[in-house]
């Protein structure tokens, strides 16, 4: 291993704080190209490597049956090295600046239904201690705010405000945005606040999720929390903290929610990006219409 993909290893595990599968994944994209490179061009050092290699790169992929979305992922990881390269100034020129990714098939997002949510809250009706109450807290705070996963994760103490039953959270491209609470939130915040005040050591004291050790949360474990409570009420493939930031616009659009109060809860920068919610309200759209239609009264 060159000293650059050693340097970048350690970026990803001490700086991303990626978990070691993720990082093999990165370094394992890396190896194949550079095995690539190696037969097709005699090339030692895929630092040096143009746009031009990696196209037929991306070519003998596509020729070997490699699915789209398989070579996006191994171009997310040549992206993510060369950008290290670039800022450690190994580099002077990112060659998939202008690389623009395979066209894939759109994944229908199912949510969660109502009823999935509400059992998996009552899973924990009465949370005792610290993990149970931050866990119930945790999946209320996705259903009920919309908050992204990363929002959740770096939310600060100082932005939880009960008084006034708002959080203020740090969106996309840096930006802020306040959410509204809804009461019982505001309970279980207090209960959670009890209980992490109880933690006998605090190492990440600005931020107000923490594991029982005092760190703050990461993306696995967050993930984790939300497959596992879910996985014991629902068969939907993908049980994750997006899909239930989907099943928070999909309910509220159900329940008469207008289009723009939902992309403002959302954080979204365009109308285009809350309208792939709207789907999952066509048989609620094709209740109301059937009902309204003068066509079609009895």
């Amino acid at each position: 291993m060159t000293n650059n993909l050693q340097s970048f290893r350690d970026y990803l595990q001490l700086e991303k704080k990626y978990s070691p599968h993720t990082v093999n994944a990165y370094l394992n994209d890396l190896s194949f190209f550079d095995s690539f490179n190696k037969n097709q061009f005699d090339q030692d050092n895929i630092d040096q490597a143009n746009y031009s290699q990696i196209r037929s790169w991306i070519v003998s992929l596509v020729d070997d049956g490699i699915s789209n979305v398989s070579i996006n992922r191994k171009m997310q990881s040549l992206k993510a090295y060369y950008k290290f390269l670039l800022k450690t100034k190994q580099i002077e020129l990112n060659p998939l600046l202008k690389h623009k990714a395979l066209k894939t098939p759109k994944k229908l997002q199912i949510p969660f239904s109502e009823n999935e949510v509400a059992d998996v809250l009552n899973q924990i009706p009465n949370p005792v201690g610290f993990e149970e109450i931050r866990d119930k807290l945790i999946i209320d705070l996705f259903y009920i705010t919309g908050i992204r996963r990363t929002e959740l994760i770096h939310l600060k103490i100082g932005n939880v405000n009960t008084s006034n039953r708002t959080i203020k959270v740090l969106g996309k491209r840096n930006k802020e945005r306040i959410l509204p609470l809804l009461p019982i939130v505001c309970q279980e915040l207090n209960s959670y606040f009890g209980e992490r005040a109880g933690l006998e050591k605090v190492t990440d004291v600005d931020y107000f999720f923490l594991t029982k050790n005092g760190l703050k949360l990461n993306d696995s474990f967050v993930y984790r929390l939300i497959n596992t409570y879910f996985s014991k009420v629902s068969e939907k493939v993908k049980r994750s903290p997006h899909i239930l930031r989907h099943s928070f616009a999909t309910h509220l659009l159900n329940n008469g929610a207008d289009l723009n109060s939902v992309k403002e809860l959302l954080g979204h920068s365009s109308l285009a990006s809350t309208q792939i919610y709207t789907h999952s309200s066509l048989s609620e759209l094709k209740k109301v219409y059937e009902d309204a239609h003068p066509r079609n009264q009895k």
